[in-house]
């Protein structure tokens, strides 16, 4: 099915983390997301909520955005909402790659939702959080 304008994430929370972020939509430019200083993003080309495929949402390792996303622990719940319905997830697997490694963006079979933020020495590495979707 095709995503519709509806289907957009407008904010990102993990209550037992306290965040709770808008989340805007970011375009690629030079083969690269655009990573934004105020806000998570949504990769463009990824999947929306609801759909078959890998929904990506990133932000930065800073206060009021993705900091505490390395407190996250496996089972922790996270909500997606977009301007029409809530989205829950759980978290399955947290990893920690280098940026080179692209293979956990890249586009999956059956909805994952995946989290990523810069961690390790000088954000030398990326930690990277998957979550499946749980029925309402």
């Amino acid at each position: 099915k095709k995503a519709s304008h509806e289907s957009e994430i407008k904010n990102i929370i993990v209550t037992r983390l306290n965040i709770d972020i808008s989340v805007a939509p970011s375009k690629i430019n030079n083969g690269y997301w655009e990573v934004s200083e105020i806000s998570a993003s949504h990769g463009e080309g990824s999947a929306n909520p609801g759909e078959d495929g890998n929904v990506v949402v990133f932000a930065h390792a800073r206060e009021g955005l993705f900091l505490g996303l390395r407190d996250i622990k496996k089972d922790d719940t996270v909500y997606i909402l977009t301007s029409d319905r809530w989205y829950k997830y759980k978290v399955n697997e947290i990893i920690s790659v280098y940026p080179s490694d692209i293979t956990t963006v890249a586009p999956t079979d059956s909805e994952v939702l995946t989290l990523f933020t810069c961690s390790g020495f000088f954000d030398e590495k990326r930690l990277i959080v998957k979550a499946i979707p749980q029925n309402p």
